[in-house]
């Protein structure tokens, strides 16, 4: 039986401070909150079963009693302390002018990487980094807020995004410690670093939240945390006000529990940014309403190409390869053609190849990131950031910052010739000899993956991905698969994930207690 959790109570108002006596008297609503869609919040907020400001209240206490008690997860690093003021303010807007659109007055929990221009930091998991107040909001933040969205707080993460040491466990960072995994705290990973916003919509400690990803960082915890995490092509979704980890592959992207969530989220971030020039291929090819994408019957005819080769014969166990001969089973009686061994020429020697791009790229736009703080903020460079590490040992440097050293040594302008030559070849191996000409040759409308395997190619390449709940092992362990794709290939891989997670509903939720 589902245990019942009550709006939030007076001890956490005063936690949370500044709160109306409207908000700390908020009245009980029968809303099942558990794996609530934002189509199911938002029919009972019309019908006044539910309002935006016990939505937060609910998932306040459930934050209290799963992520800072119980199984303590760990997941969320920080509460906006304006977001029951922000709640109400939008069941009054609602009231008078009727809502914005499908996020309205809907909790949104966003990367600790990501801008707001409001009082909560903005750290990328770091201490050196957790007195630091963003001066405005990300464009991301920007669209949130524009969409009628409420951020409820920040996530945690891998702290700067899984760079700064070798051998640092996924969802662990100095300023908010290990996230854990809610279908087996301890045991399980929970993949990174986008750890936080993954564990946190799994658990129902959210409606939404936003991660981030350089290589696997959305789809990697999306699959360990059995949700759904699209990777957008870059330049469909501004970075900027992102803590940055490499120019070249950086994007932000929805972690939800269903493709239509991911969908309606997605369609709120996109747009052209000015301070992003990438943001500029996204012309004619971008929408604000991804939705009429959520086909029912979007694997009827769909060509399927499963790169058995490489990405099937290895990094898998033999029983996740049970689970995804079944999913393969599943594609074909919704009425994909799969097209077997459609396997990609590059995949082998772009997994053998070591490029230095991270390790040149990071230098260069985390001290792009540190010139636009506050001007009293102390650290301005990188270098800054390694010599605060080693003020404390113990706090900051729990398991070293190998990647941060090399990446402060190269020159800092790209002129390298290493890092030229690494990234065209990243772009050759990945695009040309890679995803586009697989997808071309076999005339497939998206590629199938075991797990989050595809990560590295279509990361190199800027293409996006989705990965969607496959299943569970004997032991409990969330299995996913993902549909990877060509440069805004956005909607068809909506299509063909929202057709498998409808015919299949794989996904169950974590039993927290």
């Amino acid at each position: 039986m589902k245990k019942r959790i009550m709006p939030l109570t007076v001890s956490i108002a005063m936690f949370l401070g500044s709160l109306s006596s409207v908000a700390v008297a908020a009245p009980a609503t029968t809303f099942e909150i558990e794996e609530a869609t934002v189509a199911d919040m938002q029919a009972a907020m019309k019908s006044g079963e539910l309002s935006s400001l016990e939505l937060v209240s609910m998932y306040l206490e459930r934050i209290a009693a799963y992520d800072k008690e119980g199984p303590k997860l760990n997941s969320v690093l920080e509460i906006n302390p304006d977001a029951l003021a922000i709640a109400e303010a939008l069941d009054v807007e609602r009231k008078l002018k009727g809502p914005r659109g499908p996020l309205h007055g809907i909790p949104v929990l966003l990367k600790d990487n990501i801008d707001t221009g409001d009082k909560l930091h903005t750290s990328a998991g770091s201490l050196s980094l957790a007195d630091s107040y963003a001066l405005d909001d990300s464009f991301v933040a920007k669209k949130l807020r524009e969409a009628g969205a409420i951020i409820l707080g920040k996530a945690n993460m891998t702290e700067f995004a899984n760079y700064k040491t070798r051998g640092m466990p996924g969802g662990y960072s100095s300023r908010g410690g290990q996230v854990l995994n809610p279908y087996k705290p301890g045991v399980f990973g929970t993949g990174g670093s986008s750890s936080g916003s993954g564990v946190s919509v799994s658990s129902n400690l959210t409606a939404l939240a936003i991660g981030t990803e350089t290589s696997g960082s959305i789809l990697s915890p999306a699959y360990n945390n059995s949700v759904v995490g699209i990777k957008p092509t870059v330049g469909l979704i501004s970075r900027d006000g992102i803590v940055p980890l490499a120019h070249s592959q950086d994007t932000a992207g929805p972690i939800t529990r269903t493709v239509a969530d991911a969908a309606v989220l997605l369609g709120a971030l996109t747009g052209v940014d000015d301070k992003d020039p990438i943001t500029g291929t996204s012309v004619k090819k971008s929408y604000t309403d991804y939705t009429p994408f959520l086909k029912v019957d979007g694997l009827k005819g769909a060509r399927i190409g499963i790169p058995r080769d490489f990405y099937y014969t290895s990094g898998i166990t033999d029983e996740e390869k049970v689970i995804f001969d079944k999913v393969v089973e599943d594609l074909k009686a919704q009425g994909a053609i799969i097209v077997d061994n459609a396997d990609i020429p590059s995949a082998v020697e772009l997994s053998q190849f070591n490029s230095s791009v991270f390790k040149y790229e990071f230098k260069v736009d985390m001290n792009a990131y540190l010139s636009g703080l506050k001007a009293d903020f102390p650290l301005k460079t990188l270098s800054d950031i390694i010599k605060f590490d080693n003020t404390d040992f113990g706090a900051n440097l729990k398991y070293g910052n190998v990647l941060l050293t090399e990446a402060d040594a190269t020159s800092g302008t790209l002129t390298d010739a290493q890092y030229i030559r690494d990234r065209l070849k990243d772009l050759r191996l990945s695009r040309t000899e890679g995803i586009d000409f697989t997808m071309k040759f076999y005339k497939l409308d998206a590629l199938l993956f075991p797990n989050t395997r595809n990560a590295g190619i279509s990361a190199k390449a800027g293409y996006p991905s989705i990965t969607v709940p496959a299943g569970y092992t004997k032991e409990g362990k969330p299995v996913a698969v993902t549909f990877g794709g060509m440069a805004y290939s956005e909607p068809t891989l909506i299509k063909v994930a929202y057709s498998f997670e409808q015919a299949t509903h794989y996904r169950v939720p974590p039993v927290l207690k």
